[in-house]
């Protein structure tokens, strides 16, 4: 293995609304983080300061590119958590090496994710950084928990799971919920206007643009589908937008 981390390029490091930020100091960043819930590019700009360094940390420690991937993720979404109570103070002349700084609290959290989180196998996990980075992955799945019951299901479905609108209805239908495909469709184009509504306003500027977030068209062809078992016995609530299904506390060690 290389003693060198190959460290992905994050687009998103580059749009005007996170370089607009690269002058306030670690303290500064927080402090509009905290202040602002609304907004997402704080969490962003601290995302592409330190996303290196974080990364490098994790590949050394993953068995696999995937399974980095994933954990990269899920230790972006545990400091997002976190990051609300972090006191950051200034800076005091003469302080030690044990001083607080938001590098030294990022390196103990990804170091606590290395040690505690529970990463499935290659084959179930679903997250590619190439579809999602983890600071638009962290925002849609909080826009997608203010989503109902079954139009959250239904994107998850779509999305991660590439279902066709004939066998989402007919897992809605062994749910209880009776809807045809059409209905399927409906909800899905509902569920996008919802979930895109759901956004913070500067994250779909920095991630979207001026494109709609909309689903690909589903297969019609359910022969190449019915291999997939990531929702045998899944409830209407235990299912992640992408990554492997299951709740977050199912992923870290007791």
């Amino acid at each position: 293995m290389s003693s060198t981390a190959h460290i992905p390029n994050f687009p998103e490091c580059d749009h005007r609304l996170v370089q607009g930020l690269h002058h306030l100091s670690d303290r500064e960043l927080v402090q509009l983080f905290q202040h602002h819930g609304e907004a997402g590019r704080y969490f962003t700009a601290i995302f592409c300061r330190y996303s290196p360094m974080v990364y490098s940390l994790i590949r050394h420690s993953a068995r696999s590119p995937v399974q980095a991937e994933y954990l990269f993720a899920l230790t972006w979404r545990h400091i997002l958590h976190e990051l609300g109570g972090v006191e950051c103070p200034e800076a005091v002349a003469g302080e030690g090496p044990s001083a607080f700084t938001l590098q030294n609290w990022l390196i103990n959290i990804t170091a606590l994710c290395i040690n505690q989180a529970v990463v499935p196998e290659v084959e179930s996990i679903h997250y590619s950084l190439e579809q999602a980075t983890p600071p638009f992955w962290c925002y849609v799945e909080q826009a997608l928990d203010r989503l109902p019951a079954v139009e959250r299901l239904v994107a998850v479905m779509a999305l991660t799971f590439r279902w066709s609108e004939n066998r989402i209805a007919a897992y809605l239908q062994a749910e209880g919920e009776t809807l045809t495909a059409a209905e399927v469709r409906q909800k899905l184009g509902l569920a996008f206007q919802h979930l895109e509504a759901a956004l913070p306003e500067d994250i779909r500027q920095i991630y979207l643009g001026d494109r709609p977030l909309r689903p690909e068209p589903l297969p019609d062809d359910l022969n190449d589908l019915l291999d997939v078992p990531d929702l045998e016995g899944a409830g209407l609530d235990e299912i992640n937008l992408v990554g492997a299904g299951g709740d977050l506390g199912n992923e870290w060690a007791n």
